[in-house]
């Protein structure tokens, strides 16, 4: 029996498996890097060990110094959780040689597996080679060998960026897991990305836990998930099925595991690859199965036998996957501190607490919701009002996204969306939010409550005050109509104390019915609304949950202090994070065309490139290799000056993104369907 189990993982993972341990009466420890010295997985654990350092290459990924922490803990158990060390088969050898229990697949499972080409062969599917690619070829998708969440993963529709896409897959790879290795596949642009949960114990019992659509990603990350797939022939599932079993039994498998499959427009199925692990999307099978998996994977690595026949099925459950990143901005990861996370009426699994930092060195996930009803669409509905309601103050995050995503009527129709859908649909899906007028009323009438008004002895009549609100970072408060907006994704409000509340000269379709310092009440068109409002203290963010979902603005001086203007062509940092590249040769006074890649930024496991905003010349370079840089932090300057040899075109200013712009394009690879590869069917 276990009795001490170490997770080898962190945040939202850590505290999934430590919630069932908790159940099951078992004692937990964790380990941290610095950075999660105060995380919240550290803190529900029973003891932790520090990883001294910040990298996952150099803590979470050092295999002996977990060892080591289990061995100093008293731990007997060792759970990789479902990242990181869990596809390692030397890291699981490394856990049995010092006597511990491996709560995974034998080590010579998940080395047959772990790597993707390998697992392609075993399975009479070869992969092709990067290096031999041909016009023919293309398009493809190039992918690490080794793990998986979208690192190391290109698209490639052109052979002249096939160099370029290599190298940057190659080094994205090694340096999240340690292995460059990269292979391609042919890409599939109308594909659904359909898997199947495995559980497997060592009595010769294999269980086909139902199907998972997955198809809803982006930058190659899921975003979100359902149980079972919607809208397959039963035929295909029992195929499915068939091809999962096969793949565990051909390798003795044992314990949790997952099979992922590419479903064409023809409904043929394709073999992708085995994860050898629990997935992050594994609630949604627990739902509809009723089913602990992380206590089945105790007492399976405990020795048990699994019944038979798995449990039956029950109803539908989605999942969504809450980012901190700003769509406004290209998804750009965000930091800072998480003032509160409430999802109401749903099962939240998460790694975070109200007052935690969510800091740049690990993903952006702050949590993932989890929806189960007796139908799909109930599910649909019930997850979306849940997000749409839920009190998420702190740093932008892709709540709207979710919310409109689960609501869209291609995504309503079951089986319709395909690893296209953001391709065709992100900018309906990322429009500003209607409502945003009356949500800056709001906040401008709880500021204003928030301090006394005029004594009851004063009896001439208040003149208007003026408010000025900026949508918060792209938080989707703009819209809505409303006089008063001085610009794009801004509001300035008047308002006057009159003898029993507030008028509102710019606003006369609005009655205010009450307003205090934190919930405000109007009445627009004979319906009266309620908006919760919150300041914090020394923050110029104001947060409001209104009935149409949550919008987030930033206050705005009257009079913008001109010192804080940047020059033109100015490229600030869209994120903290780490430059860890700079284009070959670049350096001040070269000259540089429009939507050229300057140089790299890394933030939350995601590489971002920032590109010249024009053609002209770099006249100052601010960032190295190495560099932590902070949001808005100036990285370059770029002259929009026309070339010296006269206005032939390339020397005209006004590339992407305008003079003294900023792209980060949404995918770093050039993608427009994320993970939409094919391979040829397992035999």
């Amino acid at each position: 029996m276990i009795e001490t189990l170490l997770v080898a993982n962190r945040g939202e993972i850590a505290c999934r498996v430590f919630r069932t341990c908790r159940d099951l009466g078992i004692r937990t420890v964790a380990v941290h890097s610095d950075p999660d010295a105060g995380a919240l997985h550290v803190r529900e654990a029973d003891a932790a060990v520090r990883l001294p350092g910040a990298a996952p290459a150099d803590t979470y990924l050092r295999g002996d110094l977990v060892v080591a922490a289990a061995l100093a803990a008293g731990a007997d158990a060792v759970h990789p959780g479902y990242g990181f060390l869990s596809e390692s088969a030397a890291f699981a050898r490394e856990v049995e040689a010092a006597g511990l229990t491996w709560v995974g697949p034998p080590p010579g499972a998940v080395e047959a597996m772990a790597s993707k080409t390998r697992a392609k062969r075993l399975l009479g599917v070869e992969p092709l080679d990067p290096d031999a690619l041909t016009e023919a070829d293309l398009p493809v998708l190039v992918k690490a060998a080794a793990g998986g969440g979208g690192r190391g993963m290109r698209v490639v529709r052109e052979m002249a960026a096939l160099p370029g896409e290599l190298a940057a897959a190659r080094a994205e790879a090694l340096a999240a897991f340690g292995d460059g290795e990269v292979f391609a596949e042919p890409y599939l642009e109308r594909g659904r990305h359909v898997e199947v949960q495995l559980l497997a114990d060592a009595h010769g019992t294999v269980w086909p836990l139902g199907t998972r659509d997955c198809s809803l990603q982006r930058r190659h990350q899921k975003v979100v998930e359902e149980a079972p797939a919607p809208g397959l022939p039963e035929a295909l599932v029992e195929e499915l099925y068939g091809m999962a079993v096969r793949a565990a039994r051909a390798v003795g498998y044992r314990g949790a595991g997952t099979v992922e499959f590419l479903v064409g427009p023809d409904g043929t199925a394709h073999f992708l690859e085995m994860n050898t692990r629990l997935q992050v999307e594994h609630p949604v099978t627990e739902a509809v199965y009723g089913v602990d998996l992380v206590a089945l994977q105790l007492r399976v690595a405990e020795g048990a036998a699994l019944p038979p026949e798995p449990p039956a099925p029950r109803g539908h459950a989605v999942e969504a996957r809450l980012y901190a990143e700003d769509p406004a901005r290209s998804f750009a990861p965000q930091t800072g501190t998480l003032h509160a996370l409430d999802v109401p009426g749903v099962r939240l699994d998460t790694g975070y607490a109200a007052g935690d930092a969510v800091g740049v060195h690990y993903d952006a996930l702050l949590a993932k919701a989890v929806a189960h009803a007796p139908t799909r669409a109930e599910a649909l509905r019930l997850l979306a009002r849940a997000l749409e309601r839920a009190r998420v103050h702190g740093p932008v995050t892709n709540r709207d996204l979710l919310v409109r995503s689960l609501r869209h009527p291609e995504f309503a129709e079951p089986g319709r969306a395909d690893t296209g859908f953001y391709a065709r649909h992100l900018d309906a899906l990322t429009a500003p939010l209607p409502g945003g007028r009356y949500a800056a009323v709001a906040a401008a009438l709880a500021e204003a409550s928030a301090r006394p008004g005029p004594g009851a002895w004063r009896n001439l009549p208040s003149r208007p005050r003026l408010r000025a609100y900026g949508d918060g970072a792209g938080a989707g408060g703009a819209g809505g109509g409303g006089a008063g907006v001085p610009e794009a994704g801004g509001h300035e409000v008047r308002y006057a104390r009159v003898r029993g509340g507030y008028a509102l000269p710019d606003d006369p379709d609005v009655r205010v019915v009450s307003a205090t310092a934190r919930e405000v009440r109007l009445e627009v068109g004979g319906v009266v609304r309620p908006y919760r409002v919150t300041v914090r203290p020394g923050s110029d963010t104001v947060h409001v949950d209104g009935p149409d979902g949550a919008h987030r603005f930033t206050r705005r001086p009257r009079f913008p202090d001109p010192a804080e203007r940047t020059a033109p062509g100015s490229l600030l940092a869209p994120m903290p994070g780490t430059v860890v590249r700079v284009a070959e040769g670049l350096a001040a006074g070269a000259r540089v065309e429009a939507g050229r890649p300057l140089l790299w930024l890394e933030a939350m496991k995601m590489e971002h490139q920032v590109t010249a905003p024009a053609s002209g010349v770099l006249t100052a370079l601010h960032a190295a290799p190495g560099d932590q840089v902070e949001l808005g932090a100036l990285l370059a300057v770029v002259d929009p000056a026309p070339a010296p040899d006269g206005p032939d075109g390339t020397g005209t200013p006004g590339g992407p993104g305008g003079p003294g712009g900023l792209e980060v394009p949404d995918d770093p690879g050039g993608s427009e369907a994320p993970d939409g590869s094919q391979a040829p069917a397992a035999p």
